[in-house]
């Protein structure tokens, strides 16, 4: 998979390949199981500095798209698939337009919790 990022985008370096990662999942570029460049190799290759990988591999981590194993690499995760992927975005992007309300997140999960109905 070709990772590309440009620094003109108001989008962080690490939050533009962190999104590739995900669209690789979802378009099947990517599957479960599959490894990640290394973190030195691809910052290397994008001109990037090595944190700014890790950053985006430790997003995906923490939205349960990829697993670092230690001194083993990055790797898809057997249960990430393209519906998971959706749903984390459209949570986050719930979350966005929640706070940009003035909700707060005990009020958000509450709605959540209806089920979004009146």
């Amino acid at each position: 998979m070709l990772f590309v990022v440009d620094a003109a985008l108001t989008v962080s370096l690490a939050a533009q390949i962190a999104v590739q990662v995900r669209s690789g999942v979802v378009n099947g570029a990517l599957r479960p199981g599959d490894r990640l460049p290394p973190a030195r190799d691809l910052a290397k290759s994008l001109r990037v500095n090595m944190h700014t990988v890790l950053r985006a591999y430790a997003q995906l981590r923490d939205d349960d798209v990829i697993e670092m194993r230690q001194g083993r690499g990055a790797f898809v995760r057997q249960d990430a698939g393209a519906g998971l992927i959706r749903v984390t975005e459209l949570a986050s992007e719930l979350m966005r337009e929640a706070r940009k309300l003035g909700l707060t997140q005990p009020e958000i999960l509450r709605l959540i919790q209806r089920g979004g109905t009146t």
